[in-house]
C-alpha cells in the first residue's frame, strides 16, 4: 500500500505521532487510507449539501475496511462571479484544483480517493488530478438543482438571466423579476439545466469514473446519500482490484464520452475540459474529432436551455445509462470499457430502459440525425470555433449579418441594454479568451440578454471566450486564434460582414486576404488588464481553447507522476 510509507515500521514513527495527534488508531492505521476530497463550502448552492455527502462517502470506506480523511478542494460558483471581475477567476480554478488535489494526495501518500465535486470547474479540476495522481478513485457528486416553478412553469437560472433581459425592454414587470428571483432556483444542487456542471457530472458517469445515477440523481434525494455510502464502499473494491483512472480514461472512453456530449446536448464548455482531462490521462483529444462523431450521433435530449426538461426528468425516465443504451443501439459506443463498477459499459446499461420518449427521444424519432454540438471553421476561426447547435433557433442555422465589435463584455452588455443592437446583427467579443481575458469568461450575461429581449431568432453573438451552459441561440464561442495573439477575430472592424453557416460548419468574415493581411500589419495587441497575481501567471501559461485551455509544461522525458504514485 502506498501508505506503508506513513504508517508502517520504526522509521515512520514520527508520522504514525501525528496520526495519533489526529485522533486516529493503531487499526485505523492499518487500514488503507483513503482520501475524500470534498468540495463543500458555504458560498456555492451545488455544495451547500456535500457535507452530507462526505459523511455519507466516510461511513460508506469505513463500513467496507478503510479509513477515510478528508481535505478540501475549492470551488466558484460560476453564476454569482457571472458579469464582473469574479468571472476571470472561474475556468482558472480548474487547475488549481487538480493542482492543489495531487499535491494533498502525493504529500500524504493516500492510497485512495473519493472525489466529491459538483460544480463547473470543480468536476473537470477533479477528473484531472484524478487522471494525474492515476490511484483507484470514485466520482460522487452532490446532485442537480430540482427546477423551479413561476406562474405554473418550470424555470431554471437561465430563466432568471433572460427575465433580467424582458425587464430592459419592459416585457416584464420589476415585481415579476422579483418572483423568478424568489423561485428560480429553490434547492441546494448544482442549477437544474443541462449546463456546465450537470453535463461535466453526466460525463463523469459515461467515462466510467462515476456510479449510476451520479449526474442525475436530484441532490434532495436521499438516494444520493444512499449513492455516496455505495462510492465509498465501490472505492474499496477498485483498490482490492488495483483498477485506477487511466485504465478507465482510455481513448475509447473519451470518445464514448463525446459521443453522449452529442446525444445529450451538452454544454459547449465540454469541449474546453474533455480535451483538458484526456491530456492529464495521456490521451490526445483533437476537437475534430467532435465533427465526426457528431456526424453519426442523433441528438436525443433537449434539456433546459435548449427546452422545456430538466435533469430531474432525465433521472425519472432512466438517466443517462438510459440514454447510453438508446445510443448504442446504433453501435456507437465502446461496450468493452472498464468502469468504477468493475463492469465493463456494456454491461452496466444492459437492462437500462428509456422510461419516457418525450424527455429521451428514441433512436429512431431523434431531435436531429447529427448531435448537440458543432465545431466550426472559416478565416474567422481558422483553428475552431464551437457552438451548441441543438440550442440555436432554426432560422438561425445560417446567418449573414454586420458585425457589432466590443473589446469586452461590459461595452457589449451596455449596448446590447441600450438598444444598439438590432435585428439581424452579429455582436463579436472579444480580448476574453484564456489569455486575453484572462481566463476566459463566461458570456451569459448578454446572451440571456439578447434572448430576453427577444432577439434570439435574429442576433448571433461572436467570442473569443466562451459561454455558460445556460446560454441559447446562436453563440458561437472558443474562437482560436483569440484577439490576444493576433487572430482574426481582432481583425474584424465594425460593419463588416460575418457569414455563419453551422450545418456546414463555416465560420467566414466577408472581408478579403489581402485586407486581413493589412489590417494585421497595423494591429496592436490590447494592454493587458491584470498583470500581477494569479491570473498574471496563467495568461503566461495557459494554451489555446481548441487544446483545453490547459497550462503549458515542459517536458524533458521526465518521470509522469502517476508512476511515482506507485
Amino acid at each position: 500500500m502506498r501508505s506503508d510509507a506513513v504508517t508502517k515500521g520504526i522509521q515512520q514513527a514520527p508520522h504514525r505521532s501525528l496520526f495519533h495527534a489526529l485522533g486516529l488508531t493503531e487499526e485505523e492505521m492499518q487500514k488503507p487510507l483513503v482520501g475524500i476530497v470534498s468540495s463543500y463550502n458555504e458560498i456555492v448552492p451545488g455544495h451547500m449539501n456535500l457535507d452530507k455527502i462526505v459523511e455519507a462517502v466516510k461511513l460508506g470506506v469505513a463500513m467496507a475496511g478503510g479509513t477515510p480523511i478528508v481535505f478540501p478542494a475549492i470551488a466558484v460558483c460560476d453564476g454569482i462571479s457571472m458579469g464582473h471581475l469574479g468571472m476571470k477567476y472561474s475556468l482558472v480554478t480548474r487547475d488549481l484544483i487538480a493542482d492543489s488535489t495531487e499535491a494533498m494526495t502525493m504529500a500524504h501518500a493516500f492510497d485512495a480517493l473519493v472525489m466529491i465535486p459538483n460544480c463547473d470547474k470543480n468536476v473537470p479540476g477533479l477528473l484531472m488530478a484524478a487522471a494525474r495522481v492515476n490511484i483507484p478513485t470514485v466520482f460522487v457528486s452532490g446532485g442537480p438543482m430540482l427546477a423551479g416553478h413561476v406562474k405554473g412553469k418550470k424555470t431554471s437560472l437561465s430563466s432568471m438571466f433572460e427575465a433580467v433581459g424582458a425587464y430592459a425592454v419592459g416585457k416584464m414587470s420589476e415585481e415579476e423579476v422579483k418572483e423568478y428571483e424568489k423561485k428560480t432556483c429553490p434547492t441546494c444542487g448544482s442549477c437544474s439545466g443541462m449546463y456546465t456542471a450537470n453535463s461535466m457530472n453526466c460525463l463523469t458517469e459515461v467515462l466510467g469514473m462515476g456510479l449510476k445515477g451520479n449526474g442525475t440523481i436530484p441532490a434532495v434525494y436521499s438516494e444520493r446519500i444512499q449513492l455516496a455510502k455505495h462510492a465509498g464502499m465501490q472505492v474499496m473494491e477498485m483498490l482490492k482490484r488495483n483498477i485506477r483512472p487511466r485504465d478507465i480514461m482510455t481513448k475509447e472512453a473519451f470518445e464514448n464520452a463525446l459521443t453522449m456530449d452529442m446525444a445529450l446536448g451538452c454544454s459547449t464548455n465540454s469541449m474546453l475540459h474533455l480535451p483538458a482531462i484526456a491530456h492529464e490521462a495521456g490521451v490526445e483529444l483533437n476537437v475534430d474529432i467532435a465533427n465526426e462523431i457528431s456526424a453519426k450521433t442523433p441528438n436525443l435530449c433537449h434539456l433546459a436551455p435548449a427546452g422545456h426538461t430538466y435533469i430531474e426528468e432525465l433521472n425519472e425516465a432512466g438517466g443517462i445509462y438510459a440514454v447510453m443504451h438508446e445510443i448504442s443501439k446504433k453501435g456507437l459506443l465502446h461496450l468493452d470499457c472498464i468502469t468504477v463498477t468493475g463492469k465493463t459499459v456494456g454491461e452496466n446499461i444492459k437492462d437500462c430502459v428509456n422510461k419516457n420518449p418525450e424527455v429521451i427521444r428514441p433512436i429512431e424519432n431523434p431531435y436531429s440525425q447529427t448531435g448537440g454540438i458543432a465545431i466550426l471553421r472559416g478565416n474567422l476561426a481558422p483553428n475552431s470555433a464551437v457552438v451548441k447547435r441543438s440550442a440555436v433557433a432554426e432560422e438561425m442555422m445560417v446567418h449573414e449579418g454586420p458585425a457589432r465589435v466590443f473589446d469586452c463584455e461590459e461595452d457589449a452588455i451596455k449596448a446590447i441594454k441600450g438598444g444598439e443592437i438590432k435585428a439581424g446583427d452579429v455582436v463579436v467579443i472579444r480580448y476574453e479568451g484564456p489569455k486575453g481575458g484572462p481566463g476566459m469568461r463566461e458570456m451569459l450575461n448578454p446572451t440571456s440578454a439578447i434572448a430576453g429581449m427577444g432577439l434570439g431568432s435574429s442576433v448571433a453573438l461572436i467570442t473569443d471566450g466562451r459561454f455558460s451552459g445556460a446560454s441559447r441561440g446562436a453563440s458561437i464561442g472558443h474562437v482560436c486564434p483569440e484577439a490576444a495573439v493576433g487572430g482574426a477575430i481582432a481583425l474584424v472592424k465594425e460593419g463588416d460582414i460575418i457569414k455563419i453557416n453551422i450545418p456546414e460548419n463555416q465560420l467566414q468574415l466577408m472581408v478579403s486576404d489581402e485586407e486581413l493581411a493589412e489590417r494585421k500589419k497595423n494591429w496592436k495587441a490590447k494592454k493587458p488588464e491584470i498583470t500581477t497575481g494569479y491570473l498574471a501567471r496563467y495568461a503566461s501559461l495557459v494554451t489555446s481553447a481548441e487544446r483545453g485551455a490547459i497550462l503549458e509544461v515542459p517536458r524533458n522525458n521526465e518521470t509522469d507522476i502517476s508512476d511515482r504514485a506507485e
